[in-house]
């Protein structure tokens, strides 16, 4: 038999979402913040020249330039305020959970729960305007030896690292406000909405160049948005596919009841490092690339030799790309998932596996099946991005169709609709509560 929450699934409609007012009040307000990002998204930074910007970024808009563009929502190639993204607050939150995992004093404030969380998140926001003003700089300097500024000096560079300072952090306070007020992880959201915002674009794009230069056949075209939907339904497949292992509870004696056992399990994830191993692959592979691209022309002969063995679709970066996703996999999965510290929370709370003896043999046991499922995750990144690869370099397929973008936004889809389906869930608890209290008090 269905269970009241399942029950309660199977009823949503369009009369209970109409009556959840809290839920329609959080999503205008997603999508008034999200309104907001894009328009930042359109106003240039002082004192860069638009027309060769446009020109550089025509001839140079590959690489790891275009896959932050495309985080970026296409602000690099405008140059705007939001040219950073929140890229910077993404990398400085993953370095604060690797040193988590190095130092033992942050691993000591990830266990003192809300107090050490919020040490750990202003951590994250101090190596934030660390990482913004590097990268600002690195920018300012970028856009001062390609000419592409109208003028160049102190008051440039400084007016440049402070304008995408501010654009940065107020990105990370939307984000944050997002969570807090809204619908969905924030961080998350504004990533999905940059590459969403360019996807119609490229769609266009691709169908301009079947159609009017004849790059593409019509039947490649649909060929390749059915592909893309398959894509879309392995994605959804393997992220909600899960390694439950069964965790018994002994029974228990509370005063002069006795309890019975509870059983319950212990859900691992297919794939628990999500979009971070294609991320981190392609950006240390195409940074040699990008380097290349920014520097003179002609370059040192050893420079020139490994830009041509990191093309796209070539033999040697196909092989790295796919050696650092499964490198990635393991390497991530291995800092946010713990086995001894599981094994030790399920100990303290009598819980134990079947079979298996609790304490060492217990995280030795859920290492051993973790490993074995991050293998058929790596696998699965691995096809999944390299598909991909190969039909952008020997086919010209635009970027915003690779493996990497795709997961974003599947996943951030899943997550967003899954927040809602709660809140709905939610309010309709609320509407049993009042209606069986009135039904009391009449009686």
């Amino acid at each position: 038999m269905a269970s009241a929450a399942e029950q309660l699934a199977q009823s949503f409609n369009l009369s209970a979402f109409s009556k959840a007012t809290e839920l329609k009040k959080r999503i205008w307000f997603t999508l008034g913040a999200l309104i907001i990002y894009r328009l930042g998204t359109y106003i240039p930074l002082p004192g860069v020249d638009p027309v060769a910007l446009a020109q550089m970024f025509s001839q140079q808009g590959g690489g790891l330039l275009g896959m932050f563009n495309m985080f970026a929502g296409g602000s690099i190639q405008r140059m705007a305020i939001f040219a950073l993204g929140i890229m910077p607050y993404i990398s400085a939150s993953i370095i604060v959970q690797l040193m988590t995992s190095v130092s033992p004093t942050l691993a000591q404030l990830k266990k003192e729960g809300e107090s050490g969380r919020k040490r750990l998140n202003q951590f994250t926001r101090y190596g934030t305007v660390g990482l913004t003003i590097v990268q600002g700089y690195g920018i300012a300097v970028f856009l001062s030896s390609q000419n592409l500024a109208l003028t160049t000096g102190p008051f440039f560079y400084i007016s440049t690292v402070t304008t995408l300072l501010g654009g940065t952090m107020f990105l990370m306070w939307l984000g944050e406000q997002i969570t807090a007020r809204g619908v969905g992880n924030g961080i998350s959201l504004i990533i999905f909405t940059g590459i969403v915002a360019n996807l119609p674009r490229a769609v266009v794009q691709m169908f301009e160049l079947s159609w009017n230069q004849q790059q593409f056949s019509i039947w490649f075209v649909f060929a390749l948005l059915i592909m893309v939907a398959v894509a879309v339904g392995i994605i959804v497949f393997v992220e909600r596919s899960q390694r439950r292992l069964i965790v018994q509870y002994p029974k228990r004696q509370v005063g002069n009841k006795v309890f019975q056992g509870d059983s319950s399990h212990l859900p691992l994830k297919l794939n628990t490092a999500g979009v971070i191993p294609p991320i981190f692959a392609s950006s240390l592979l195409l940074l040699p690339l990008t380097v290349a691209q920014f520097s003179a022309k002609g370059g040192p002969e050893w420079l020139n030799t490994i830009v041509a063995s990191l093309g796209h679709g070539q033999p040697l970066y196909l092989l790295l790309y796919l050696g650092m996703i499964i490198f990635f996999c393991f390497f991530y999965t291995a800092v946010v998932f713990n086995p001894q510290d599981t094994a030790d929370n399920l100990k303290k709370h009598g819980g134990f596996l079947p079979g298996i003896r609790p304490g060492e043999k217990t995280a030795e046991y859920i290492d051993y099946v973790l490993t074995r499922i991050t293998v058929v995750g790596a696998a699965y990144l691995c096809v999944l991005c390299l598909i991909p690869e190969i039909l952008i370099s020997q086919f010209s397929v635009p970027f915003y169709f690779g493996g990497t973008s795709l997961l974003i936004v599947v996943n951030v889809t899943m997550d967003t609709v899954t927040q809602i389906h709660g809140h709905l869930l939610a309010h309709q608890y609320e509407g049993l509560i009042k209606k069986s209290r009135l039904r009391g008090r009449k009686g």
